[in-house]
């Protein structure tokens, strides 16, 4: 009697969708060892190997049982962009007719690698160009870690010695409402078998989700930065629609909760200045009052303006004044110094190509309509 032909699975599963205990579990349902993770890990993330018949250290069996069943796929280039101060920007293609930012910026002593993790932004953030496109979709752990892999690749090919030191996820998105996905692509990043990254080289950025912030603190201790761009509720909600969910009093909570215990660890609040609106004297002294007793380093961040933006960029003079406030007060407080800007791969500028499900841009460019 003829055994039934053996059916192949229709797609085949991306190896980089899996973290350590993610392939320590795919190898399981395999009949292997938990240890063939970490040479996947290995050959995959630290050798950019993608070719299976190149892991001569797993036998030929599992070899060709891994060219059935699964793949290495990473994103493609739409474009790669070359800013005159070294910034890189690359349009990443996900299928569908969406595209995500990633922007790799250059220092003298590291490499930061801005990666994105939504298709568009699912928050409304009235002084980000991101948010001005919608929302489609979630990144999976593979088109997330897959932007760092690619990245890693594209500079290693450059032969000029750039390396990725920092990862910050401050490009599309909220990371917190991708939260299982980020996590997962995170602890990938820091994982010695995969990226190395030291945990305090990894940083989640955050409008403020308070929920997923106290779930956090329970899963990892990376870096965390908070978009905070206002003292108070009342003007905070008037930029930041999330606000009006997770107040200031609750946000700060969140934030205290995820440090506690963490000797050494601040939390970085992002503050981007706008002309007029957030940027007085008074500000920065409510500011210093509302942060008092939390450890913390403050970024201000020159606002960098887009088509159709609401808001002017503070001056340089108002700026430093914001910063002179803040350092009196014993703050930590830089200023952050636009880059890649001539590309549109500053801060708040990434737009990627959104297949927008929330019709937030259609909204907005028929309400402009109706206005004029």
């Amino acid at each position: 009697m003829n055994s039934a032909p053996e059916i192949k699975p229709l797609t085949k599963r991306n190896l980089l969708d899996f973290d350590r205990a993610g392939l320590e579990g795919f190898f399981a349902e395999l009949g292997e060892k938990p240890f063939r993770a970490t040479q996947i890990l290995k050959w995959i993330h630290q050798r950019g190997v993608s070719d299976f018949a190149a892991m001569t250290d797993l036998s030929k069996a599992l070899r060709a049982k891994l060219e059935d069943l699964t793949e290495v796929r990473l994103p493609e280039a739409i474009f790669d962009q070359r800013s005159a101060d070294g910034t890189r920007k690359w349009l990443l293609s996900l299928g569908g007719s969406n595209a995500v930012e990633t922007v790799f910026i250059p220092e003298t002593n590291r490499g930061t690698l801005c990666v994105s993790s939504q298709v568009g932004c699912a928050l409304d953030c009235h002084f980000c160009s991101t948010a001005q496109q919608g929302f489609n979709r979630n990144l999976t752990v593979a088109e997330i870690i897959g932007q760092l892999r690619y990245a890693t690749q594209a500079l290693a090919e450059d032969g000029q010695g750039q390396a990725i030191t920092n990862v910050v996820f401050m490009g599309m998105g909220e990371p917190l409402l991708n939260f299982n996905n980020v996590m997962a692509a995170s602890r990938l990043m820091t994982d010695d078998d995969a990226y190395g990254l030291s945990k305090r080289r990894v940083t989640i950025s955050t409008s403020g989700v308070v929920p997923a912030l106290y779930r956090m603190a329970e899963v990892t201790d990376i870096s965390l930065a908070v978009s905070l761009h206002a003292p108070n509720d009342e003007l905070r909600s008037s930029i930041m629609p999330i606000n009006d969910k997770y107040p200031i009093a609750k946000l700060l909570d969140a934030c205290r909760n995820y440090i506690a215990g963490k000797p050494h660890r601040k939390v970085t609040w992002e503050y981007v200045m706008l002309d007029g609106v957030n940027d007085h004297e008074e500000h920065a002294n409510q500011l210093a009052k509302l942060l008092r007793g939390i450890p913390s380093k403050i970024n201000l961040i020159p606002f960098n303006p887009f088509p159709g933006a609401p808001y002017g960029r503070s001056t340089d003079e108002r700026i430093l004044r914001f910063q002179r406030v803040l350092q009196a007060a014993g703050y930590v407080t830089t200023v952050r110094k636009t880059r890649g800007d001539d590309i549109d791969g500053a801060c708040g500028q990434l737009v990627g190509k959104v297949q927008d499900k929330t019709k937030r841009r259609f909204r907005r460019e028929q309400a402009q309509a109706e206005a004029h």
